[in-house]
C-alpha cells in the first residue's frame, strides 16, 4: 500500500509578484499546470500572468489536513505568516 502525501503550496508570479495558495497530491504536475498557458484548470493563475515559481510548500498525510492549512494561509493570520516567514518582510 502506497502512502499518499498532500502538499500545500505558495506560488508567486515572477512578472507581477502576486501570490497564489493551493493544495495538491502531485506538486510538480500542479506547478506545470499553473505554468501551462493551454491548461484551463487554473483560472486564477491564467488571469494573473506568470510564470509562477514555488516559494514554499508543506507536506501532509491527509487531504483534510492540507485543506485546513490552505484555508488558514488564506486568512489574515496566514497572510501574516507568509509575509513574516516565507517572504521575510
Amino acid at each position: 500500500m502506497t502512502i499518499m502525501s498532500y502538499f500545500v503550496y505558495i506560488l508567486r508570479s515572477v512578472s507581477t509578484g502576486k501570490i497564489y495558495i493551493g493544495h495538491t497530491m502531485n506538486l510538480q504536475h500542479r506547478i506545470a499546470q499553473h505554468n501551462d498557458l493551454n491548461n484551463r484548470l487554473t483560472l486564477h493563475t491564467k488571469r494573473n500572468t506568470g510564470p509562477w515559481e514555488v516559494l514554499y510548500y508543506e507536506e501532509y498525510k491527509t487531504r483534510a489536513e492540507a485543506m485546513r492549512r490552505e484555508r488558514f494561509l488564506k486568512t489574515g493570520h496566514g497572510r501574516n505568516f507568509i509575509h513574516r516567514v516565507v517572504l521575510k518582510k
